[in-house]
């Protein structure tokens, strides 16, 4: 399988390499999270789950900054990034993908690609493509295709490879599985996002089908009302009995 280079760092799965510490945003005068401690290492899988309106999505957007953190800090490797712009944060090597409006509909597949990979030498396109390909055989077939004429899990493979196109040590996804028919779903989550783990890749997962996503990860924090109240491997959460009361916030 082809893999995409990470900065000559080395690979650590157990070393935090993305962290939040204390984290607070939201939107307007309303706070949304507070507080919230993360931390994901290279080539780890950590999903977030929780009911709706705890504030899961809220932190990825702050990590990205897309939102502006209020207080505590974001640092990547030994780089702060926390207060900086998106795209700051972007070459600092931060990929984030929302949930929705991730594809230029307009562009094809390798437009979209190329889009991606713009801050890169142009010599490293070509390389970056391939490897881009590698991990989503089915885009290889669909170069010269609209993305705006994709289904839904190839627009999503589209999103993720664009932001590979970037070389990032930490993947944001965000509800990668949204709208996605059950076996499309399972496909995304137990064969490519655990592909893309193996480049190296800290993996940082906002995600609603918890228990397939579950499956796939290495640690989980469950949020309720903005906050962090339980993490532990995912395999643990997987055996507890009240995993479905958990996930509901009771």
């Amino acid at each position: 399988m082809l893999s995409l280079h990470i900065s000559g760092h080395d690979v650590t799965p157990t070393a935090p390499w993305l962290r939040a510490e204390n984290l607070a945003a939201g939107y307007g005068d309303v706070l949304v999270i507070d507080g919230v401690c993360i931390e994901v290492g290279q080539g780890e899988v950590v999903t977030i789950i929780g009911p709706n309106g705890a504030g899961k999505s809220t932190v990825l957007k702050a990590l990205a900054g897309v939102i502006p953190v209020r207080d505590g800090k974001v640092s990547v490797g030994e780089d702060t990034i926390s207060g900086r712009r998106a795209d700051q944060i972007a070459r600092l090597g931060v990929g984030y993908v929302p949930q929705i409006r991730d594809v230029f509909t307009k562009l094809t597949v390798t437009e979209n690609l190329e889009l991606g990979g713009c801050t890169r030498k142009s010599s490293d396109t070509n390389r970056l493509m391939e490897a881009v390909f590698g991990i989503f055989p089915g885009l290889a077939q669909m170069r010269t295709r609209r993305a705006g004429q994709l289904s839904g899990g190839e627009r999503k493979m589209l999103a993720i490879g664009r932001v590979l196109m970037m070389e990032p040590s930490v993947l944001l996804l965000d509800e990668p599985t949204a709208n996605l028919s059950p076996i499309v779903a399972k496909s995304l989550l137990h064969e490519h996002v655990t592909s893309m783990a193996k480049t190296g890749v800290a993996m940082l997962i906002v995600e609603q089908r918890a228990m397939e996503a579950l499956a796939v990860s290495d640690r989980a924090y469950l949020m309720v009302g903005g906050k962090v109240v339980l993490t532990d491997e995912s395999s643990s959460l997987l055996r507890r009995d009240d995993i479905g009361e958990l996930f509901l916030g009771r």
